[in-house]
């Protein structure tokens, strides 16, 4: 018997703060079909980056942004910042939208339920605080909540179990989910943003590559002509299917369906 398919969908960049696009977004996720051509049931499930909201409340709270290469430095402060931003208002709005559209979702992080354990990064040259590397993911927990027509809205931070909450990059978060959830379903992985997918030239949005398979890949960013904010995505985005994700997609929010249907964005080839 075929397995049931598990779309995991991240959503950030930009989108995250624009409320009208991301109205229209959640509007396509909420009207996603709920089974296949041949009746095999879909779920859904929701990862969310922070947007900008973070980094604002901050500067007004006097706790200035310190980034790494994309990454946030997380000190105590800043943690609690992002647990606000992350785990409470940005996460109960999407909540709260999805609800008005008719879709059942449970907003939650990683220690919700114990959902998702990780590990303060430790050993490495930059002293990033606390920020978390992913251990293990509560999939029984997630099978659970989408077998009874719950859709879960993941905000990403995660535990240690040990009392400690940790701010975890939202790509490998999904990235994460995805493999975890591999093995109880066919699993696709989109990262979903504002731009159409994974560019040629940064500058012009019609140098998409439809595909890009991981030896490509590793040509393009050699070469320099990967953008830095999109290598940590597409990292993750090959591991993910090394370890039995049945597709990664990237691509444009707006352009959800599309993306499923394979008619837009790029499509990432082992």
């Amino acid at each position: 018997m075929d397995k049931p398919v598990l779309y995991i969908i991240k959503v950030g960049g930009h989108l995250i703060d624009d409320q009208k696009r991301l109205a229209a977004f959640l509007e396509l996720f909420s009207n996603l079909p709920a089974t296949t051509n041949t009746e095999i049931p879909i779920y859904k499930l929701l990862v969310h980056g922070g947007g900008k909201m973070a980094t604002q409340l901050g500067e007004q709270l006097g706790v200035p942004a310190q980034m790494v290469e994309g990454r946030r430095i997380t000190d105590s402060e800043t943690l609690k910042i992002v647990t606000m931003v992350y785990g409470g208002y940005l996460n109960k709005q999407l909540v709260v939208q999805l609800q008005q559209l008719g879709c059942n979702a449970l907003g939650l992080t990683g220690a919700d339920g114990n959902a998702v354990l990780a590990h303060k990064r430790e050993n490495t040259q930059i002293e990033y605080g606390w920020v978390g590397d992913i251990d293990q993911v509560n999939s029984e927990l997630f099978k659970t909540l989408l077998k009874t027509g719950i859709v879960p809205v993941v905000a990403p931070l995660t535990h240690n179990g040990k009392g400690q909450l940790l701010n975890t990059n939202a790509d490998t978060l999904a990235q994460e989910l995805a493999v975890s959830l591999s093995n109880i379903f066919t699993t696709s992985l989109l990262f979903t943003f504002e731009k159409e997918g994974v560019l040629a030239d940064l500058a012009q949005e019609n140098s998409l590559l439809s595909s890009v398979n991981a030896g490509e890949y590793h040509h393009l960013k050699a070469e320099g002509k990967i953008f830095s904010g999109m290598v940590p995505k597409l990292d993750n985005a090959f591991r993910a299917l090394e370890a039995g994700v049945n597709q990664v997609i990237i691509g444009k929010a707006e352009k959800l369906h599309e993306l499923i249907q394979g008619k837009a964005g790029t499509t990432l080839v082992k």
